[in-house]
């Protein structure tokens, strides 16, 4: 059977919860209605724009931009703190009615998830008519709207729910991708950031449709793997799979909110190195090596974006965890501004589970690898025996 998979997305989450919040309290203006954000302080007017109107939209208000830009904009723009207390517990309102039509569903944020619809499009005319009922009843339980994508796996759900908004559904199928997506700026491509674009740009790539044509072999030479990734979302190629909320939890990961952004590659390196010694130090507690691993980066935009992949083996290895999720980090980040990172490891294995090894495994990587658990093994004991800080890395006494 086809996969039939959905991605849910509220529109302007932030701004659109808090108008309904505010209507409940006897507010007579929609927020979403009038030329407002939120972000910022509304006295020192710091900060930047985490949401904006459609109204706001119209003065060229952007996400992400200043707040005093955005009044020398619009002198009359309306702003209203972010209070996350408040979007957890409509986040959590939206997921619980999600999951009456299945449990299969992948929250990736506060605001948006995949769903697989596969195992219950038998209830339904269309996917279409469900995905219609779906975001109707949304409106009617809760006030507020969301776009909702429609393919065959994540990337192109996700691409489809991006397309007009808000309060749409949108189809894009694989047989709809040349008319659909291949005319659209190579900016509105999934993963696809500034420094990736701007290296595409001085390769006259400036279409999706360019880029799905050009040679993967001379993406990958501009930009690594990520330019073979970026050349497979472009032709609408996605493997991943959706991550029930009971896939995850047999994984183990960790993440932190930083103390302040970090905008340097290297910095956020160090934070992963971190992470990693974390979770692998955790997996080997368990017993257990992991075959998947995932980065998590929420900008200070509160935008969050995730990535996984699948390891070649599996693996509870600090350096082997660092080095993928370092990988990962580098075809994710966009450049901007960073406020939480993430690592997370699924497909767990026990670690006397039989590997397979090639003949360069033999020869070239297993006594590699033996001295690194060893280590590894002999700093969890240390760390055990006299406390986490009796010994720790040169990089991290800054």
């Amino acid at each position: 059977m086809t996969p039939i998979i959905f991605h849910i997305d509220v529109n302007s989450a932030y701004l659109s919860w808090t108008a309904v919040e505010k209507l409940k309290q006897g507010e007579e203006a929609d927020l979403r209605k009038i030329p407002s954000i939120i972000g910022g302080n509304k006295e020192s007017r710091h900060g930047v724009v985490l949401a904006k109107s459609v109204p706001a939209k119209r003065y060229g208000i952007r996400t992400g931009e200043p707040v005093v830009n955005a009044f020398r904009k619009c002198p009359n723009l309306v702003m209203e703190p972010p209070n996350h207390k408040m979007y957890s517990i409509y986040s959590k309102k939206l997921m619980k009615f999600l999951r009456q039509y299945t449990s299969d569903i992948e929250q990736v944020s506060v605001d948006e998830c995949y769903m697989d619809f596969t195992g219950i499009s038998y209830k339904y005319n269309s996917p279409v008519d469900a995905a219609v009922e779906i975001k109707n009843k949304i409106w009617d339980t809760f006030g507020f709207s969301v776009n909702i994508g429609i393919s065959t796996n994540k990337l192109l759900a996700k691409m489809a729910s991006d397309f007009e908004k808000p309060n749409r559904v949108h189809t894009l199928f694989p047989e709809e991708i040349k008319v659909k997506m291949w005319p659209l700026p190579v900016s509105r491509l999934y993963m696809a950031g500034k420094a990736s674009v701007e290296v595409l740009r001085k390769l006259e790539i400036k279409t999706i449709g360019e880029l799905a044509k050009t040679n993967s072999h001379i993406l990958e030479l501009h930009l690594k793997s990520h330019g073979k990734t970026l050349w497979e979302f472009a032709n609408g190629i996605d493997m991943t799979k959706i991550q029930s909320e009971e896939t995850v939890a047999k994984g183990i990961g960790n993440s932190t909110t930083l103390a302040k952004d970090i905008t340097t590659k290297e910095e956020a390196k160090e934070v992963l190195l971190w992470l990693a010694e974390s979770v692998g130090k955790r997996l080997r507690k368990a017993g257990q090596k992991a075959q998947m691993i995932s980065v998590e980066i929420k900008y200070y935009t509160f935008q969050t974006v995730s990535h996984q992949k699948q390891m070649g083996k599996a693996v509870y290895e600090d350096k082997i965890l660092h080095e993928n999720a370092s990988e990962l980090f580098e075809e994710l980040w966009n450049g901007e501004p960073i406020r939480l990172l993430g690592i997370r490891t699924s497909k767990l294995v026990e670690e006397t589970t039989p590997e397979q090894l090639s003949i360069f495994d033999i020869q070239m990587e297993k006594p590699k690898d033996e001295k690194h658990r060893k280590l590894d093994k002999v700093l969890d004991e240390i760390r055990e025996r006299f406390g986490e800080d009796a010994i720790k890395r040169g990089t991290f006494l800054k």
